[in-house]
């Protein structure tokens, strides 16, 4: 019984790896970016921000392993959805204003990305530097500044 439920297993484990979603790596072309308000900025949103919230997702190895590859086309498109700097002024939906907020509640990046992804873990200087850096490039949101 057990050797038929463990057979069950790989035979299933392999064949959810023929689903084509979640196998196509590819990156659209940059349309625009946003002007980053320094260099810093820029550089501290690509180590924590990009993989999801840009067109230059880097797909580490295990992105071609189902049903984990179907995660991270999930998260990738969900992200991209709702902030993209790739397509900046292009896209329709773009909370760019909700960015700095997201991190400074620790809602981004997302916790289980950070195990497998050290350099978007910020210190506390860096999450500051990274925040205003945000602030500063697509504003603060509408809704916290009503509240001052």
């Amino acid at each position: 019984m057990k050797t038929k439920i463990l057979a069950g297993f790989a035979i299933a484990a392999i064949a959810i790896q023929f689903i084509p979603y979640g196998n196509d790596h590819t990156n659209p072309p940059v349309v625009s970016e946003p002007t980053w308000d320094s260099p810093r900025t820029k550089e501290l949103f690509n180590n924590a921000c990009a993989d999801c919230h840009s067109h230059q997702t880097k797909y580490p190895w295990y992105s071609n392993i189902a049903p984990i590859s179907w995660l991270i086309a999930h998260d990738v498109e969900e992200g991209r959805e709702h902030f993209n700097v790739s397509t900046w002024g292009a896209q329709k939906k773009n909370e760019g204003d909700e960015a700095a907020k997201e991190v400074r509640e620790g809602e981004m990046p997302l916790w289980f990305y950070l195990p497998t992804h050290p350099e978007a873990k910020l210190s506390d200087t860096q999450k500051q530097e990274l925040m205003s850096g945000l602030e500063k490039t697509f504003g603060k949101e509408e809704a916290e500044e009503e509240k001052k």
